[in-house]
């Protein structure tokens, strides 16, 4: 998409509004996600689970996520991608009080598919909004909106690693409840009232390379549908790529700094804090930096630099290097699962970033057993390294198809 000539025009109010709506809803995700994941280890132990069948609980989590992810679209097609958002919103908030409540791995999993669901409806509900929103302010600001929901995590991440010694697993996340009610009320309202006002030659750009570059093509309408459909296909397993990434880390990084380096869990929760900082300043520059460098470098850039900072993360043998290695990763990463989902949905509306989000989810669906089985074969660090491979493949993929356009 052309942003660039657009940049120098004034913003509509209302449109500054629902930026600042949807930013609150991403970093709410965020935010509630990581008070889950700070939790993790404590709720391992009180559920008495092996990595193995915490790794099968968890799936629960990327399970009811991509279940949903394949029914939101059209939900977001028949009510509004808005009202799905404030929705799925108030349900993430309700359902995260459910996993501290349980005490067995079967029960934690099925809690998790209520948890997921709502977690999986929200994100592509509000990545629709956001494309909409961007296709309106003509900027390419997608990734201010992820680096919204890394801040949120940071935040979540941080007020869980400060209170852990001192709250149970269930005080902490009942009292997450209010909070998220909270803010979905309040920024719901300003996203159901304010309209996207989104010019018709705007709204999609379905002749754009992966470099954003426009081209007009004309051709059969079954082809044009076949290429935009392997196009989506194509940045939805970058996205899977990167979410499986993103998933170890939240998941199972702070498992590694607390039983495989010897860190308490105050420093376990920094480790997802870590990579949350990191994601959200790769973010907060991620408009100057794919306006500077375009997509195709920015993703390969990424990914080259998420593998090394994996390996560092995966084997490195000290809690301080370990912490440096997961910081380089989320850096790496921060912007290729927002420039995947924006494309797709550039090219197919909620439908793109419905299918592109439910193959990205899939790495998360991946994520976790696999994970889990490795760690217990072979170790967790080695079962880390996994992280590395699949960035690398994301960049491979993203060069590959760097000259790629749905008209030919």
């Amino acid at each position: 998409m052309a942003f660039t000539a657009a940049r120098r025009s004034p913003i509509d109010p209302s449109l500054t509004r629902l930026r600042v709506a949807l930013t609150a809803f991403f970093a709410l995700d965020g935010f509630i996600f990581a008070g889950w994941v700070v939790r993790i280890p404590a709720i391992k132990t009180q559920v008495g689970a092996s990595a193995s069948e915490l790794g099968l609980a968890l799936l629960g989590v990327s399970a009811g996520a991509v279940a949903t992810m394949v029914l939101t679209g059209g939900l977001c097609r028949r009510f509004g991608s808005r009202t799905i958002t404030v929705v799925t919103g108030v349900l993430m908030s309700l359902s995260i009080a459910l996993p501290p409540l349980t005490h067995s791995a079967l029960a934690l999993g099925l809690v998790l598919l209520v948890f997921g669901a709502a977690y999986g409806g929200m994100n592509v509900a509000i990545n629709s909004v956001a494309v909409d929103l961007v296709a309106a302010l003509r900027r390419p600001v997608m990734s201010g909106f992820h680096a919204a929901y890394s801040l949120g995590g940071l935040l979540g991440a941080a007020l869980g690693g400060l209170i852990a010694p001192h709250l149970s697993p269930t005080t902490h996340l009942l009292l997450l409840v209010p909070v998220g009610l909270l803010v979905a009320a309040v920024a719901g309202r300003t996203l159901l009232t304010q309209r996207i006002a989104t010019p018709a030659d705007a709204r999609r750009d379905p002749g754009g390379d992966l470099d954003g570059d426009p081209e007009t093509s004309r051709g059969t309408a079954a082809p044009a549908v076949r290429r935009t459909g392997l196009l989506v296909a194509v940045f939805g397993l970058i996205a899977l790529c990167t979410a499986y990434g993103e998933g170890a880390l939240a998941e199972w990084g702070p498992l590694h700094i607390q039983e495989d380096l010897g860190g308490g869990q105050g420093i376990a929760a920094a480790g997802y804090a870590a990579v949350a900082l990191a994601m959200a300043l790769g973010r907060l520059s991620g408009t100057a930096l794919l306006e500077r460098l375009g997509q195709t470098r920015a993703l390969v850039l990424g990914g080259l630099t998420a593998a090394a900072g994996m390996l560092l993360g995966a084997l490195a043998p000290s809690v301080w290097l370990a912490l440096a290695g997961f910081a380089v990763t989320g850096l790496g990463l921060a912007n290729l699962f927002p420039v995947a989902i924006a494309r797709a949905g550039e090219l197919a509306g909620p439908s793109g970033v419905a299918a592109a989000s439910t193959l990205g989810y899939g790495g998360m669906l991946l994520g976790p057993p696999s994970i889990g089985f490795l760690a217990d074969a072979f170790g967790l660090p080695t079962a880390l390294t996994t992280v590395a491979l699949l960035a690398a493949t994301a960049s491979a993929i993203a060069y590959a198809v760097r000259n790629a356009r749905p008209g030919r």
